[in-house]
């Protein structure tokens, strides 16, 4: 399977994927539906066969060329009446249906009786003379159809990510404080490097403002750990998690962690109004993220972060604040 470079590419793979499962199979019912689609008992009978051969498929139905609904919606549990005569003809699906293609997959959009992640197939039903004589419309619970998880690949590229306009607006208007973190990271970043050097850590997280950290451990990754501040000067700590070789799925080297984390602490203490409130390192994606006291965040790869300087982050056309 070919892997996306962004979610967009990731989200139109998946359309064309089920464009390529559904296309050929709408295409022939819709002739089929076109000889019976005033006679609702054999139109029923025809999409009650059909279904089978659409495994995913949640319900199926036929609409006339207003969008008011021929048939009852034909499910995989039996024929339910209870949308026979229903107007769809303003439900997201079933607009521009007419166009260039009588083929439409569309956009996920939120089941008017389920609330659920949902997508229609529309194929227009066209007669001999190539008037419209209606729609059949398959509709898809996107929990159900086939897995795509690997489908998309989290891009690497430095992201900058501007938050809340109130604090970015006063951000000249406060200082930094002094944290026990702050008075202590002589202490705190080796300890941190040790942890993910020798015991297991993956993923780490400093929130300097509050004083505490958040840990990933590979061998229970699902869940995280809070280290107060006081945890992360005791060296006893490391007795709390067992020896663990550096993670051969890791991509940052050991001895680049500590330097890291130094730069988070120039960019902790470099300017007194905008300042790092919080810096994170995933060992495994080799991503570094950052939130500063504007509220903006940053994430890049380990290696362009170290080769950036002070001017990149203070200089005159600032890249923390976004302007």
């Amino acid at each position: 399977m070919i892997a996306a470079t962004t979610l967009k590419d990731g989200i139109r793979l998946q359309h064309e994927m089920l464009t390529g499962l559904l296309g050929d199979l709408m295409i022939n019912l819709a002739q089929r539906c076109a000889v019976v689609i005033d006679e609702r008992q054999q139109l029923e009978k025809l999409l009650v066969d059909i279904l089978p051969a659409l495994p995913y498929c949640k319900h199926l139905y036929v609409l006339d060329s207003e969008g008011v609904q021929l048939t009852d919606n034909i499910t995989q549990l039996g024929p339910d009446a209870a949308h026979f005569g229903r107007d769809r003809i303003s439900r997201p699906y079933m607009q521009g249906i007419i166009g260039e293609t009588d083929f439409k997959l569309s956009e996920a959009y939120i089941s008017r009786n389920k609330k659920r992640p949902s997508i229609t197939a529309i194929q227009v039903i066209r007669g001999e003379d190539q008037c419209c004589l209606g729609f059949l419309g398959a509709d898809y619970d996107l929990r159900e159809l086939p897995h795509t998880e690997k489908i998309y690949k989290e891009t690497e590229d430095w992201r900058q990510i501007k938050g809340d306009p109130a604090i970015r607006s006063g951000v000249f208007l406060q200082q930094r404080s002094e944290s026990l973190m702050d008075l202590h990271l002589d202490q705190v970043l080796p300890m941190m490097a040790e942890l993910m050097m020798e015991h297991g850590i993956f993923h780490g997280k400093f929130h300097f403002s509050s004083s505490r950290a958040t840990i990933w451990l590979v061998e229970d990754p699902f869940t995280y750990r809070i280290l107060s501040i006081d945890e992360l000067m005791d060296p006893n700590i490391v007795l709390a998690y067992p020896r663990h070789v550096y993670h051969e799925r890791s991509v940052v080297p050991q001895e680049q962690i500590i330097q890291i984390f130094e730069v988070f602490r120039e960019l902790r203490f470099a300017d007194e109004n905008i300042y790092l409130r919080a810096g994170s390192l995933n060992v495994i994606n080799g991503m570094v993220g950052l939130n500063f006291s504007c509220d903006g965040s940053h994430y890049m790869r380990f290696d362009e972060f170290l080769s950036k300087n002070s001017d990149f982050w203070f200089g005159a056309t600032s890249s923390i604040s976004g302007n």
